[in-house]
């Protein structure tokens, strides 16, 4: 047998009861998870640091990406200095970085207004609607969320093709193919949260005098403002960053979005500007998130609490 006493800072010093020797840390279940968190922060440093690297070199003053010479934000801004490697070629002096990127964020803020609505108007509408046939269309609703991306670009492009050809490729196309995809993400998040409500606080608010409409929009709505808001996050960013889809669906370089860029030019000769480029689009998503967490937390104040607990209380 092995009793265990703790120390002030908390560490666990055992001892076998029969023979009262010391049992070594690794074989003390009461012990720090030293091995899991150092797996932990393994995983965390092998994912950030590639991104990390990839911003420094947005920064560099040479065309190469691998050796370090100097700072700049050449690539970002441009400059007219005929000496400088970003003289041309940096995101605000190439007309295909800027519209790659214009592109992008034009499809995936209009992939997230018209998407967040409808999910959200389909999540109440499947989550109290009681029959036998429900059951199959909640099945069938979440098979853009399970079926292989691949398969569904393809699948796109032929309908588009075929039966929908008054649907030109472009960015219509490519806007119904996000909305397609998109609209599970925000049927799991929402009817996760709907599920954790139930229906109590709307028949409350009719017992009160309400009617449906009323309820839904001032007793269950603020409610699911954290939901909405997290679906609209993932719906924006999967959007974003979306490459299968957008690459059956933009029929040519007009429609180009950065993803696409980027996966063309990495095999030809990728410069610092391409690192700039997805340095924009990671900060765009951080700036999604800032501003999620400050809506959240105007939201929570005077209630107690913080913004995260909104979040953490999505049930994925």
């Amino acid at each position: 047998m092995t009793t265990v006493g703790l120390d002030a800072a908390g560490a666990s010093h055992a001892f076998d009861d029969a023979s009262k020797r010391y049992v070594p840390p690794w074989r003390n279940p009461w012990r720090r998870p030293y091995v899991l968190a150092s797996i932990t922060w393994a995983y965390v440093l092998w994912s950030l640091v590639p991104v990390l690297i990839s911003i420094q070199f947005s920064f560099n003053n040479s065309r190469s990406r691998s050796s370090w010479v100097g700072f700049t934000t050449d690539w970002y801004l441009g400059t007219n200095d005929p000496n400088s490697p970003a003289n041309g070629a940096s995101i605000a002096q190439d007309p295909a970085l800027l519209r790659s990127l214009e592109n992008s964020v034009t499809l995936a803020v209009m992939t997230t207004l018209l998407t967040v609505p409808i999910g959200t108007a389909l999540a109440l509408g499947l989550t109290r609607w009681r029959s036998r046939a429900s059951t199959v269309s909640n099945g069938i609703s979440l098979f853009p969320l399970v079926t292989p991306e691949l398969v569904l670009g393809s699948a796109l492009f032929l309908v588009f093709n075929t039966m929908y050809s008054s649907i030109p490729l472009g960015r219509p196309a490519m806007l119904l193919g996000h909305i397609t995809f998109s609209i599970s993400f925000i049927l799991v998040i929402v009817r996760s949260r709907l599920v954790s409500i139930g229906p109590e606080f709307e028949t409350a608010a009719q017992d009160l005098g309400a009617t449906r409409i009323q309820a839904i929009r001032t007793v269950l709505l603020p409610m699911l403002v954290p939901a909405i808001f997290a679906s609209a996050m993932i719906t924006f960013a999967a959007s974003l960053d979306d490459f299968v889809v957008s690459n059956f669906l933009y029929l040519d370089a007009k429609n180009i979005t950065v993803p696409i860029l980027l996966y063309s030019a990495v095999k030809a000769a990728p410069s610092p500007a391409l690192n700039a480029l997805a340095t924009l689009l990671l900060l765009g998503t951080l700036a999604a998130l800032l501003v999620t967490y400050l809506v959240l937390r105007l939201r929570r104040r005077g209630d107690g609490g913080s913004a995260l607990d909104d979040l953490a209380d999505i049930e994925m």
